[in-house]
């Protein structure tokens, strides 16, 4: 992308509050006219700066209540013992968020699944065929900020 300006970033802003908006409520809220705005949209799009929407859902309203950030760490820093790891990580449902981080944790998930025993079902997948030094879960209690759209202006 070339160049970004402000109100490239003002449709950005709105687009993370509500993607379902149509072409004229965004041109309304960002002051530009439909036509202005959608070539801007379909810029950023081919930029691949806006890459989906996405519909957020409450998973606690369909059993999933139980939310788990799943720390790792492994005495394994290959790049093909990494890129199988993923490969494992990526194809378990459960798994909503997986970073690769330093410091003390090598690896870390958050997970959500239906109660204690839904994550003991996750958990015996997720070690299935890995040597780990460490897995510990640490388990939420309440989300007080979660999927928090970013003010691009700040």
């Amino acid at each position: 992308m070339d160049q970004i300006d402000d109100l490239d970033l003002k449709i950005l802003t709105q687009l993370q509050k509500d993607a379902t908006l149509s072409q004229r409520e965004l041109a309304d809220r960002v002051g530009l006219s439909q036509n202005a705005c959608w070539r801007r949209m379909q810029r950023l799009q081919a930029s691949g700066l806006i890459s989906n929407a996405r519909v957020t859902v409450d998973l606690s309203r369909l059993g999933m209540d139980l939310t788990v950030f799943v720390m790792i760490r492994t005495s394994h820093h290959s790049k093909d013992w990494a890129e199988v790891f993923a490969r494992h990580v990526k194809s378990l449902p459960e798994v909503v968020d997986f970073y690769r981080i330093g410091g003390d944790w090598d690896y870390m998930l958050k997970v959500v699944c239906r109660g204690m025993r839904g994550y003991d079902q996750f958990y015996q997948r997720l070690i299935t065929g890995f040597d780990f030094t460490t897995v510990t879960g640490l388990f939420s209690m309440e989300g007080l900020l979660e999927n928090r759209p970013r003010d691009l202006f700040h």
